[in-house]
C-alpha cells in the first residue's frame, strides 16, 4: 500500500471566518491590523469586512476618527449543511468568550445604539 501525498496549503477557515474572528477578538481593531493578523492585504480585508457587513454578520460604527466593529446577534451561518446554526458559537469557541455572554453583550450594545440613535 503506497501512502498519500500530504497537502499542506488548507486552512480549516475559510478567510472570512479569520476576519470575522479577529474582529470578534477586538472590536476597535484596525483592518491593516487584521489584515496583517489573517496574512491577507489590507484590500482583502476591507472587501470581506464589506462582504459581511452587507450579509448582516457585523456592523460598522464610527468611534471618533476610528471604527469600531459590532457583531450581529444571532447571525447564522450560510451554507445548508450548518443551515441554523448561530455563527456566535464558533466565535466563542475561537475567541475563548462564552457563547451566551458574547451574544449578550452584543445585544446590549446594540439596544443603547438603537435608543441613543447613534
Amino acid at each position: 500500500m503506497g501512502s498519500t501525498p500530504r497537502r499542506q496549503n488548507w486552512t480549516f477557515l475559510t478567510n472570512h471566518a479569520r476576519v470575522l474572528v479577529t474582529i470578534a477578538r477586538d472590536p476597535a481593531v484596525r483592518l491593516r491590523d487584521v489584515a496583517v493578523v489573517c496574512g491577507l492585504t489590507e484590500r482583502t480585508v476591507q472587501a470581506i469586512v464589506t462582504d459581511l457587513e452587507s450579509d448582516g454578520y457585523l456592523r460598522r460604527v464610527r468611534d471618533g476618527r476610528r471604527n469600531r466593529y459590532e457583531i450581529s446577534a444571532g447571525a447564522v451561518f450560510r451554507h445548508p449543511a450548518e443551515a441554523g446554526v448561530q455563527v456566535a458559537g464558533l466565535l466563542a469557541l475561537l475567541t475563548g468568550a462564552p457563547a451566551a455572554e458574547r451574544l449578550q453583550e452584543t445585544t446590549e450594545r446594540l439596544q443603547e445604539t438603537s435608543v441613543t440613535g447613534s
